[in-house]
């Protein structure tokens, strides 16, 4: 019996070009994080569904992928991040220095339809400060999404943030905070389903009137002061314009002002933010959605710790869409790809020197040129068309009468091209120099 080889919807093989492309991006993300102190953690793929479930499902109960396992426990496979890290803040709380500053890339799962740079086996890369209320942290969030976003995408980023607070002000002052849950979720999608649509359902909510207040509030525009004025105007004097105020001028003493914008219609739709809340955009791509999103929440691990005693973990983070953002630099032709790490290869010449190529090799990588050996035998041609196929450049071909002390020849594929009677250390001149 064959058995056909298939894929389950929304789950993806990675060919070593796609692979490739996929970790040094990550690589360049956790420089980054690195950087500013931040370090990785990791959880289990799989916890008890009650952990992440919390206190009740709604959408979540209906993506996640929740089985019984040989033991008879009620399981699932996480869907975020977030959950999982504060039943580990919960756990390991004596153990860490606080402010915890942490990042964790991982894959996660979600039952969800599929689409363009959405699927339901993605990768997430979260970073967080925990235990930190200060201005500071959130402007260190902001600051490290920026600069991440900026290497990325050659400085073509904007941020747009908001503050919690002062929404949730505005819709007391419009005797709505009873609805804020359904109103956010509604506003969120306002990109999505258009004006009129988020009217609609707002009016469902809060009548004609309100609606179209809400709305009114949300389409504030202007720059970071004019916006800011106006929405204190309409919320009243509370914290969040405060931390906005003091946010700002962060950005501006850092020179770093511009890329960032204040849009009251960034409410996330999640309802444990409590803070400011943002969303990041390619400058060349918005239609794709946010890149990297966060905000500031409340006591993650209230839910998972019954000591009265402890003081509660604020904090705040972003999360960046991995595979979105690869979708989006693709887009762009902003995205390298190549199908080796090795841009040189050694070739085949006998079976007597494969040792001496083995050592040939050696000399190169430790001159910082990483180096593919090949193995078996083959016609000089056919180990041409094997590198180039590879993404390799440079074949160097040694003598197959005196392997070890010969000259060597040196393919270039890209032009057609060879170099002969060279030493090791000339072939790894001319690579070195072509880099």
């Amino acid at each position: 019996m064959t058995i056909e080889p298939r894929i389950l919807k929304g789950f993806r093989d990675f060919l070593p070009s796609g692979e490739i492309a996929r970790r040094d991006l990550i690589e360049k993300i956790e420089a980054s994080f690195r950087m500013y102190g931040f370090v990785p953690i990791d959880t289990p793929a799989l916890e008890y569904t009650e952990i992440l479930l919390g206190k009740g499902g709604g959408e979540t109960e209906k993506q996640i992928y929740r089985f019984t396992d040989n033991g008879g426990r009620d399981v699932a496979l996480r869907f975020d991040l977030t959950v999982p890290f504060a039943r580990f803040l919960a756990e390991h709380r004596a153990e860490l220095a606080f402010p915890f500053k942490r990042y964790h890339i991982a894959k996660v799962w979600r039952g969800e339809n599929t689409q363009r740079g959405r699927y339901r086996e993605f990768t997430q890369c979260d970073f967080d400060t925990i235990g930190s209320d200060s201005a500071a942290a959130d402007f260190e969030i902001l600051l490290i999404m920026r600069n991440t976003l900026h290497a990325i995408a050659n400085g073509a980023v904007i941020i747009r943030l908001n503050h919690r607070g002062i929404f949730n002000s505005f819709l007391s002052r419009l005797e709505l905070s009873e609805r804020t849950v359904d109103i956010l979720r509604t506003v969120d999608k306002l990109a999505k389903i258009g004006r009129d649509e988020t009217l609609k359902i707002l009016s469902e909510f809060a009548g004609d009137k309100k609606a179209e207040e809400l709305l009114a509030f949300i389409e504030i525009s202007g720059n970071f002061d004019e916006t800011l004025a106006v929405m204190k105007d309409a919320a009243g004097p509370c914290p969040g314009t405060e931390r906005l105020t003091q946010i700002h001028q962060y950005m501006a003493d850092a020179g770093i002002a511009d890329s960032f914008v204040l849009d009251p219609s960034i409410t996330r739709g999640l309802d444990y933010y409590t803070g400011v809340v943002f969303e990041s955009f390619l400058a060349g791509l918005p239609t794709i959605g946010s890149v990297c999103s966060g905000g500031r929440y409340d006591n993650l691990v209230g839910l998972y710790t019954s000591d009265k005693r402890a003081a509660p973990l604020t904090g705040v983070g972003a999360s960046i869409g991995i595979d979105r953002l690869i979708a989006a630099l693709e887009t762009l032709g902003r995205l390298e790809t190549k199908s080796s790490y090795a841009q040189t290869a050694i070739a085949w010449v006998n079976d007597a020197a494969s040792g001496w190529c083995q050592a040939l090799g050696e000399k190169l990588r430790k001159a910082g040129i990483p180096c593919e050996v090949f193995l078996d035998e083959e016609k000089l041609t056919r180990q041409f068309q094997s590198a180039e196929k590879k993404g390799i450049r440079w074949l160097i071909i040694p003598d197959s009468q005196n392997p070890q002390d010969g000259a060597l020849t040196l393919r270039d594929l890209a032009k057609r091209e060879n170099r002969e009677g060279l030493t090791v250390d000339n072939a790894a001149g001319i690579i070195g120099n072509s880099e």
